[in-house]
């Protein structure tokens, strides 16, 4: 569990749902054992397990996997340092995600939920039985203990964020904790993100003395199921399951957690990695690198079965990745600059000549799902844009939305070129002798791509060419991952890839990402990007009761978003590539939202005992 997941957990309604009485004034008070988006809980209160895991998957045995750069802190909530890959494995929250059913949570720390109709207030009932992995125990207090901690010294956009919708939380007993929630704002999505609330040990925090905004190399004391075991600063990390987990029999968690030990080692690029994979330096590799998917797999172990390389199913939604322009720099405030620089990237020549025509191109916020904008609007999305035409273009109400432009197999595309060349004249940014762009001031349009990967830097080169031809003085500079980390954390770029992601149900999550309030530091709207129309449709959205109200408001979205041009679609797939040793095993269907291969995965002892006697296991 990390602050990202808190701060952006999906909104969650009624679910399964039992009355447990009747308020002092006649209001229902609600107990539930989970809660869910729009409809009903696919799991009723006595489910024996997932329906996606093996139950009976056997524990043991180690899974290792790669990181890139250094880390210096296992302190997932500082903007300190650079914490370590799956440093808050160990921190667990109230209600626990599940991979098949979008936003829905269920009892984890927390047993069940209570609340009244109006939504006002929630009550977590937490499990006697939840331990720390020192052995003691959980209770209400370090639940207020850690949510007040991470309003006093967590990161500036959690306290925005939090701040407005919630009184500090009020221990009732050892184990209930009520959250009154402020008059005069929406309830919609309140009670799912204090389920979200990740819970830390108020007496570790007190004997140790630490600090959520300072680095430390000493892992929080949570409740999850791993904990770390040794660490060798920037080579390698290793946590190892909790023998004495206090949820290991738990319904949500039967079949999960199946691996000894998770081994993490780090290098300094994806090439070392790659070669440090070849010779078995870690044993489960999740690829992105279409060039490396298309060609860096013909070593021995691959052609002999020892290595195994496949594509799987994957039915979440693709995050909306591109360029993300800082809209800060004001070379990129007007709309017609960043038009023009889209107008240079060409998706057919890079995805057929650069990643072996393996991608889709991206056109929608909602891709691959029925929440994209498609043609003209009409109905109910039609109508939430009506409300706000005084702050749109006219013209979304009328026409389809705006998809990614088309370019010819050549890098450069002169037909985008011209169009792009009679955008900046538009804009007032001239062609001088020297072929540079400058406006009336005389400045420069200049922008530099910064990145941290050198596979990104192959990929940009060509659109960084094409800029050029246009007068731009662009450049791309690859910085090292610690350098980008903070770069990124202080907004320190013009353009970088990045991405915004959304989600199948309504979410207070939506308004960080994307809202005008938070869009000045927000580490998850890397654009600034800041709409007033969007803005209020948001507020539809996330108070949507019903999944036609919120599919029309996610529509109509995703036509203000694209129109902006605030972030430069390039790719996605909708398979998982991945290439492991062959001695883990995997449900037969595996869910349609996550890969689980450090979840729900397992470790066959006999497949990993052929591959030492063959000699392709270390």
């Amino acid at each position: 569990m990390t602050l990202t997941r808190f701060l952006l957990r999906p909104l969650a309604v009624l679910g399964l749902l039992a009355l447990a009485g009747v308020a002092p004034a006649g209001e229902k008070i609600i107990v539930s054992h989970g809660y869910t988006p729009l409809g009903s809980l696919k799991y009723a209160s006595d489910f024996m397990h997932l329906d996606y895991v093996n139950p009976d998957a056997p524990k043991g045995g180690e899974i290792s996997v790669w990181a890139p750069g250094t880390f210096d802190s296992f302190n997932p909530f500082t903007r300190k340092g650079r914490a370590g890959a799956l440093a808050s494995s160990n921190i667990e929250q109230l209600m626990a995600d599940v991979a098949d059913e979008p936003g829905s949570s269920y009892g984890l720390i927390a047993e069940s939920l209570e609340y009244p109709e109006s939504e006002d207030w929630v009550i977590f009932n937490l499990r006697p039985e939840v331990r720390f992995s020192d052995g003691t125990p959980a209770t209400a207090e370090d639940v207020k203990f850690t949510f007040d901690l991470l309003m006093e010294q967590a990161l500036p956009s959690f306290r925005a964020g939090v701040e407005p919708l919630v009184h500090s939380p009020e221990v009732l007993d050892p184990h209930r904790v009520k959250f009154t929630f402020k008059p005069g704002i929406p309830r919609e999505g309140l009670i799912s993100q204090m389920g979200a609330l990740p819970v830390m040990s108020k007496a570790w925090f007190e004997e140790t003395g630490a600090r959520l905004d300072e680095g430390s190399l000493t892992q929080i004391m949570g409740t999850g199921p791993y904990v770390l075991d040794s660490y060798d600063i920037n080579r390698r990390i290793v946590y190892k399951r909790d023998p004495d987990y206090w949820g290991a029999d738990l319904p949500v968690n039967r079949g999960r957690y199946n691996f000894d030990t998770i081994r993490v080692e780090y290098f300094a690029d994806t090439i070392a990695a790659l070669e440090g994979f070849k010779g078995g330096a870690y044993t489960f590799r999740l690829e992105n690198s279409s060039k490396t998917w298309a060609t860096g797999y013909d070593f021995p172990a691959v052609s002999k079965g020892a290595v195994v390389k496949k594509a799987l199913p994957k039915g979440d939604l693709p995050p909306a990745a591109g360029w993300v322009f800082n809209l800060a720099r004001p070379q990129f405030q007007d709309l017609r600059v960043r038009e023009a620089i889209t107008l240079m990237y060409n998706f057919e020549f890079t995805n057929e000549t650069l990643q072996y025509g393996l991608f889709k191109q991206r056109h929608s916020f909602w891709e691959n799902s029925d929440l994209a904008a498609r043609g003209v609007p009409e109905g109910r999305e039609l109508e939430l844009l009506q409300e706000v035409r005084d702050l749109i273009d006219p013209a979304l109400l009328s026409a389809p939305p705006v998809m990614a432009h088309s370019s010819g197999a050549r890098q450069l595309d002169r037909r985008n070129l011209r169009r792009a060349s009679a955008l900046l004249d538009e804009a007032g940014w001239l062609a001088g002798e020297d072929g540079l762009r400058r406006n009336g001031e005389g400045q420069i349009l200049r922008m530099e791509f910064l990145d941290d990967s050198p596979e990104m830097e192959r990929l940009t080169l060509p659109f960084v060419d094409n800029l050029r031809r246009l007068g731009v003085d662009a450049s791309f500079t690859r910085v090292d991952p610690s350098q980008f980390t903070n770069r990124r954390r202080d907004r320190d770029y013009d353009i970088i890839y990045s991405q915004y992601l959304t989600a199948r149900v309504p979410g207070l999550g939506m308004a960080q990402r994307f809202g005008s309030a938070d869009a000045a530091y927000s580490l998850f709207n890397p654009a600034g990007f800041a709409n007033p129309a969007a803005d209020r449709v948001i507020q539809r959205q996330v108070a949507a009761k019903t999944q036609e109200e919120f599919r029309a408001a996610s529509r109509a979205l995703d036509r203000i978003f694209r129109a902006e041009r605030f972030v430069i679609p390039t790719w996605y797939t909708d398979q998982h590539w991945v290439v492991y040793f062959d001695m883990y095993d995997h449900p037969e269907n595996l869910p349609p939202y996550d890969l689980g291969h450090l979840d729900f995965w397992w470790y066959n002892a006999e497949k990993a005992e052929r591959l030492r006697m063959s000699g392709a296991l270390r």
